[in-house]
């Protein structure tokens, strides 16, 4: 972690002088997750679950290159819920806090002000239950596209949509404590999309 981190650092440090360094707070939606086959480790209830959609936010710190587009490293997150269907009880099975800690970079397509840009990243993703249980840490990537306005030459400001895929492992045990697993969870990949905006300051 700390390799990474003078990497990312020295990387910022040794920028070509024409690039901008740039902060891009934001916030916005993350809807559309995908479901999965569990049933519980111990007992007999089987269903699916999913997270339920809510608010999140996060910010960008990269800079531009003269493609034009940027390179970033980002971070989001997400307070949401676990819920579930079939014969679990309660719905709500967990809180969960989803965070995504991403590297990336935008390819931009501007027509004088206004800038649509395509971008992907990849990184990991922590899923955070409440109580005891274990955090779970996967790979993840992100592909999405927006639109950009340059207010000025400092001020910009974007929306975008993106979506995140999480490689879970199928038929694994997740969220485990001193007194076992909650659930064993059969799905390759989470599905999660975001609509975001936000504003970015260069200097």
């Amino acid at each position: 972690m700390k390799k990474s981190l003078v990497l990312a650092l020295f990387g910022f440090c040794s920028l070509p002088a024409a690039a901008e360094v740039y902060v891009a707070p934001f916030g916005g939606y993350s809807f559309g997750a995908s479901n999965f086959d569990i049933y519980s480790t111990q007992g007999e209830d089987s269903g699916t679950v999913k997270l339920s959609e809510s608010e999140n936010y996060g910010v960008m710190l990269g800079f531009t290159t003269k493609d034009p587009g940027n390179v970033y490293l980002l971070y989001s997150h997400q307070s949401t819920d676990l819920r579930a269907s079939g014969n679990f009880s309660p719905n709500i099975i967990s809180k969960m806090d989803v965070d995504y800690f991403h590297v990336g970079g935008s390819l931009y397509f501007p027509v004088e002000n206004v800038k649509p840009y395509v971008t992907t990243s990849l990184g990991l993703t922590q899923l955070r239950p409440s109580g005891e249980y274990s955090n779970e840490t996967r790979f993840s990537v992100a592909l999405g596209g927006g639109v950009e306005y340059q207010a000025t030459d400092a001020l910009s400001l974007f929306a975008e949509v993106k979506g995140y895929a999480t490689f879970i492992s199928a038929d694994n045990e997740l969220f485990c404590s001193g007194q076992g697993c909650i659930w064993n969870i059969q799905s390759d990949i989470m599905w999660q999309g975001q609509a975001n905006i936000g504003a970015s300051f260069k200097f």
